[in-house]
């Protein structure tokens, strides 16, 4: 039994239209002999009538508090919509197929409520549906914990939910299907020269994910990785693309030594809504300060931590609540709102000279201000204020021949 999972996304469901072109999809691979576990999404994006946002403020227009448990209840009825109306659309074009939720498919959580891990899968009933010769339709985003409450895995959760369930069913190969045709190495939508990457390792997808490019959820990055799977993202509308692949260790990290800088430079991404803190504090009321930031859930990044001052960014959303910390202990502090995260991201970027002097003469000679700098083996992010940030992207793609 050759088995491959396939994760349709929001917007390759939105429409009967959309699920005809799945369905085409389904019906090829079907033809080639393989058995399918297929992993959607709720329909459409938000605004849509049964996207997640939308059913989310069905409770929240009668309480502002609603509680998680019944969140997590009402959103999972999105993929539930979109699974059981692809199923029977299957079924019209003679393909024989089965829904099931995430709890019957042996999904099980650790029951934080929207923002849940998977724990285990149990994978008997897919198995027994596959022997049977039906297509399998599993719920994305969702699962169950053992005394049998609904859950759900988070934004982007069903990625992780098509992943694990390839690791579970120990495929080597993973298609996420989605509206483009496949990583990029900027978002087209801020960088129009960006191109599709053919290849892309476990930690820059990680990266770029975690530096706030929409491509595929870090949590599914980090299954993939463990389980050695390959994961391929393909356009649903242009499925005879052969997408992005991602696995291991990049083949184009072996260059010549002298175009080394410029061959392992990989995509630029880019995160607006960020605001930048500078505190005035000594060491050691700083400490008692981060308990508290952390029991507040406020995640902290670029920092920098001197002696007499501490600098950093948080998401914007958290800086309410931050304020309120910081003022609670009398200390000096100053806010930059309206801020956005630049970030190149390449392998290996330790060691390789003249990375940052390159960023920083890009940005100068676009007359963009550079507010405060991080860097990692993999990557350096750059603070820029917010009406910048596409002039930034556009610099650095540029500066490093991404294009």
């Amino acid at each position: 039994m050759t088995i491959v999972v396939q994760k349709f996304g929001g917007t390759s469901v939105e429409s009967y239209e959309k699920m005809q072109q799945v369905c085409n999809i389904i019906k090829n691979y079907k033809e080639k002999g393989l058995d399918l576990v297929v992993v959607v999404s709720a329909m459409g994006r938000k605004g849509a009538p049964y996207a997640t946002d939308t059913l989310i403020n069905l409770c929240k227009n009668v309480n502002e508090n609603s509680s998680k448990r019944e969140l997590d209840l009402i959103m999972s009825c999105g993929e539930i919509i979109s699974g059981t109306i692809l199923t029977n659309m299957l079924k019209g074009n003679g393909i024989d197929a089965v829904f099931l939720t995430g709890s019957q498919a042996g999904i099980y959580t650790d029951g934080k409520f929207s923002d849940s891990r998977i724990l285990d899968i149990k994978p008997e009933r897919i198995y027994k549906e596959l022997d049977e010769g039906k297509v399998v339709i599993v719920a994305g985003f969702q699962g169950t914990t053992e005394s049998g409450e609904v859950t759900t895995l988070g934004r982007g959760g069903s990625d992780t939910s098509a992943v694990a369930i390839g690791k579970a069913l120990e495929c080597e190969t993973v298609e996420i299907y989605t509206d483009v045709d496949g990583i990029m190495t900027a978002d087209p939508r801020v960088e129009p020269e960006a191109k599709v990457l053919d290849y892309i390792n476990y930690e820059e997808v990680f990266q770029m994910a975690d530096k706030g490019a929409k491509v595929i959820h870090p949590r599914a990055v980090e299954i993939a990785k463990s389980g050695s799977i390959a994961l391929n993202i393909k356009n649903t509308l242009n499925p005879s693309h052969p997408g992005t692949r991602i696995s291991g260790m990049s083949p184009k990290f072996e260059v010549n030594k002298e175009a080394k800088s410029l061959h392992t430079m990989t995509a630029v991404a880019h995160k607006n809504g960020i605001a930048q803190i500078k505190v005035k504090s000594k060491e050691d009321i700083f400490t008692e300060i981060m308990n508290e930031i952390e029991s507040n859930e406020i995640s902290l990044d670029m920092i920098n931590f001197f002696v007499e001052e501490k600098a950093f960014v948080i998401d914007h959303e958290k800086l309410k609540i931050l304020k309120d910390i910081l003022n609670n202990h009398d200390l000096e502090y100053t806010v930059k709102e309206n801020c956005a995260k630049v970030t190149l991201i390449g392998t290996k970027m330790t060691g390789i000279p003249g990375v940052m002097a390159k960023i920083v003469r890009a940005l100068s000679k676009s007359k963009i201000n550079l507010l405060q700098t991080s860097d990692s083996n993999m990557t350096i992010s750059c603070l820029v204020e917010e009406k910048d940030m596409k002039s930034a992207v556009h610099a650095i793609h540029d500066e490093f021949k991404l294009n």
